[in-house]
């Protein structure tokens, strides 16, 4: 099986071999602790490979948000890529998918079987040149508030994980609340890493618990992280808690 490295020397010390494709990895930890920029830094390995990125957008307020954040943590132009991009924007208020074209798409990601629909499309549209199709999920965990649909959706994706590798799955998920629930996507991943932060000042840290047939380093190491960075995180966490969670809490 083929890897994908980063490039970017502060994941590489951890994953000299990079990670697997076709594999599932959980980036976990508490709230504030990077796990987004973690997998931007995937994203940007991968599309510079000629793979395809269909991004699940739970907690970014919008597509430009991602943009910025991949060009902050690794330097990488997102608009190169057009043609290998899907962007799908949770959207509560609609029953299904709303394809708004320009690669954007509106999705209710909190019923399980918009996650087959939508997974159908990001097959059937992106390009599976390079090391294939790569579907990288951020806060995962805020679909769990859902009173309705929490245990089917991540039934769902204990589903997915475990069935489809057909495709390389990326989600960070928070161990703020629902960590039992969590715990359940941890055991089950191919590949799992470890945030954490620490303050004040605001460091984040990362290790490596598990990586499927590739050499790897559990030594915990600090992300190097810029200012302008971490204000651009706490932006997407504020759009979280006071939009994102009161929305799916509805349904």
């Amino acid at each position: 099986m083929e890897n994908v490295r980063t490039n970017i020397n502060w994941i590489d010390d951890l994953l000299p071999d990079g990670l697997q494709i076709k594999t599932s990895t959980i980036i976990t930890g508490p709230g504030g602790s990077g796990k987004p920029l973690i997998g931007e830094t995937f994203v940007s390995a991968w599309l510079q490979k000629g793979g395809s990125v269909a991004f699940m957008s739970l907690q970014y307020p919008s597509t430009d948000f991602i943009s910025e954040s991949i060009k902050k943590v690794t330097g990488l132009d997102l608009s190169l890529y057009n043609d290998h991009l899907l962007f799908f924007q949770l959207d509560t208020n609609i029953e299904n998918i709303v394809d708004e074209g320009n690669k954007n798409i509106r999705a209710n990601l909190v019923k399980p079987e918009v996650w087959e629909s939508a997974l159908e499309i990001a097959k059937s549209r992106l390009p599976k040149t390079g090391p294939g199709i790569l579907l990288f999920t951020s806060a995962f965990n805020l679909l769990l508030f859902s009173p309705t649909y929490g245990k089917e959706i991540l039934s769902k994706i204990k589903q997915i994980i475990l069935e489809d590798k057909s495709l390389t799955y990326i989600f960070s998920v928070s161990t703020t609340a629902k960590k039992e629930e969590i715990e359940t996507l941890e055991n089950i991943a191919d590949n799992l890493l470890i945030s954490r932060s620490e303050k004040p000042p605001l460091k984040l840290f990362l290790k490596v618990e598990r990586a499927k047939d590739v050499q790897f380093d559990n030594k915990e190491i600090q992300i190097p992280i810029k200012p302008e960075t971490l204000q651009h995180l706490k932006k997407v966490a504020e759009h979280s808690r006071n939009k994102v969670i009161p929305e799916i809490l509805k349904i």
